[in-house]
Order: C-alpha cells, then sequence, then structure tokens
C-alpha cells in the first residue's frame, strides 16, 4: 500500500487524471437535478443516497432511477439550459494547471453524457475525453431507456475505463479523484485514489482513503510545491 507521501508523488507526475463529474467538478448529483425537473426528486434522491452508499448495484439503482424519472430528450435539453451545473470552486484553475503541465484530463461519470460533455466544454476537457452514460429517445423524443453496454452503467465501471486508458494511451500513472464510492473502487486500476468531499462527505471514503481533500486548491498547491 502506497503512502500519503507516495501518492502525492505519482500525483505530481501523473500521465493522466480522472475526474468524477457529479458532487466532485460538480456541485450536485446531475441525475437527482433532472429528477427535481421532472417533479419526482425526492424519491430519486433516496435512491442516490442508497446507490452511492453501495448498498445496491449501480445498474440497478440507475435503471430504477431512470424507470422513474423517464426523462424526454426535451426535458434534458432544457435541464442543461435552464438549470446549467454549478462548477465547484478551483475545478477550472486545476484542469487549466494539469493541462499546462502536459496531463491528460478525463472526466469518468455515472452521470448522463449530454450533461457531462456540457461539463468538459466549461473546464477545457475535450468531449472525447468523457466517459459516461447516454440516455435513448424514440424519434417522438420520449425516453427510451440508457445504453446498458458502456462500462459506466456498471458496478466497476469507472475502473474498466480506467484499464481502457492504460492500454490505449499507454498510461503509467493514473490519478482518479471522486466523492463516492465507485471512485474508490477504481483504485487498482487507478494507481492514486483522491477522495473528495468538498460538496459532500462520503463516510465511508473519508473513512478509507488515504488522501482526503475537501478543496481543489489543496491539489494545486501540490502542484506548486515543485
Amino acid at each position: 500500500m502506497a503512502s500519503l507521501l507516495e501518492l502525492k508523488e505519482i500525483f505530481r507526475n501523473a500521465d493522466a487524471v480522472c475526474f468524477d463529474v457529479d458532487s466532485t467538478v460538480i456541485k450536485e448529483e446531475g441525475i437527482d437535478e433532472l429528477a427535481k425537473f421532472c417533479g419526482v426528486g425526492d424519491a430519486v434522491a433516496e435512491m442516490t443516497r442508497r446507490a452511492m452508499g453501495g448498498s445496491v448495484t449501480f445498474k440497478a439503482a440507475l435503471t430504477a432511477r431512470l424507470g422513474l424519472i423517464r426523462p424526454s430528450w426535451e426535458q434534458v435539453q432544457k435541464l442543461i439550459s435552464e438549470h446549467p451545473p454549478q462548477l465547484t470552486p478551483g475545478i477550472r484553475e486545476l484542469v487549466s494547471r494539469l493541462h499546462q503541465r502536459g496531463i491528460q484530463v478525463f472526466l469518468v461519470s455515472g452521470g448522463f453524457q449530454s450533461i457531462v460533455e456540457h461539463v468538459a466544454l466549461q473546464v477545457n476537457i475535450p468531449t472525447a475525453n468523457v466517459f459516461a452514460n447516454r440516455l435513448k429517445f424514440y424519434f417522438n423524443g420520449e425516453y427510451a431507456g440508457f445504453d446498458e453496454t458502456q462500462p459506466t452503467a456498471e458496478s466497476g465501471g469507472k475502473g474498466k475505463v480506467i484499464s481502457h486508458l492504460k492500454e490505449q494511451f499507454h498510461f503509467k500513472k493514473v490519478v482518479m479523484i471522486g466523492d463516492g464510492a465507485t471512485d474508490m473502487e477504481a483504485c487498482p486500476p487507478a494507481d492514486c485514489f483522491i477522495g473528495f468531499g468538498g460538496n459532500v462527505i462520503r463516510k465511508q471514503v473519508k473513512e478509507k482513503a488515504k488522501w482526503y481533500i475537501t478543496h481543489f486548491d489543496e491539489l494545486l498547491k501540490e502542484l506548486e510545491e515543485r
């Protein structure tokens, strides 16, 4: 097991950094915001809490929540334009600094591609570096399910994405940053996990993560010290 000093060394010399999106890069949980927008907020927020706590499989939780929300294409577009996701303070600066150091940055999310791509554009991450779940719609725009073949639709999916990135780009050192159990589970194959509690603190992540931060300034300082 790597020590905190070793983890900091890995972070400073990373080939790639992968961020979770909901409650990490943005302040809110995208699926909860979509549920509120579609009028089923409370029921879905409770399901999200259970999913984040790791008591049900991710795919089962996603299927159940989307079955309740049944968002249309129009509702998703309206949510993005009327209630755009709020960026977490410090994320823009951190991504910019990582890019300056030649570190590739990816968004790996159990959230939805259309919302996550919108976030990627705000922080100058190419949409090709986004891995998220894809909603499906019928020709009339009604909800038709989600793409169950995406690795992010499964428990353990974030780890699969990181393995794929290592294989494709020959990355030696990959860092995963996130607030939830699914982020922590991605290490390994990630070489370092940084728990983030700036928006919400997940008890089990705070207790188990060797490196736990509550503000992205802490990571900016790490990069400045060397």
